[in-house]
């Protein structure tokens, strides 16, 4: 699967999975990218795409999503790699979102990545809204409130 660094998703299709993916350069520091993307509480403030999270993420704890996908549905997620500055990973037993971090110049590339499937794929993947928009959406409030946050620090 390849990303683009353009801050636009990408979505690959198969049979049996669906992966949608998002790259784009932050001109901030990854701790500040990762303050953003571990403060649940503080996730709609800053982001677009997010209803609430209750929760705490960190290491295999359990967090519960509202989005603005499916704003009925709660998604139970757990926090399955944390890595600080470098890399989160949280999903259930579908799949998994992947967030990962990299110096890049003065500033930090941002990947998001999303793998859902399994063998009851088919069965319901059409009902599975298309992530596009909400990854498109999602990266660039990201990347303005880093960018914010790192403008007032300089």
């Amino acid at each position: 699967m390849s990303t683009v660094s353009n801050g636009k998703a990408v979505t690959s299709k198969s049979t049996f999975s669906r992966e949608t993916s998002v790259s784009v350069n932050i001109e901030a520091d990854a701790a500040i990218i990762w303050a953003l993307l571990t403060n649940a509480a503080d996730f709609p403030r800053w982001n677009s795409t997010v209803i609430s999270i209750s929760g705490k993420i960190q290491n295999g704890e359990t967090i519960e999503l509202k989005s603005t996908l499916d704003e009925k549905r709660t998604f139970k997620l757990k926090i399955k790699e944390f890595v600080p500055n470098q890399r989160l990973v949280w999903g259930d037993p579908m799949g998994s979102r992947v967030y990962s971090l990299e110096k890049a110049g003065k500033g930090t590339q941002f990947k998001m990545s999303e793998k859902i499937g399994g063998p009851l794929f088919p069965l319901f993947a059409g009902m599975i809204p298309s992530f596009d928009e909400s990854f498109d959406k999602f990266t660039a409030d990201l990347k303005k409130e880093a960018e914010t946050i790192q403008r007032s620090k300089n």
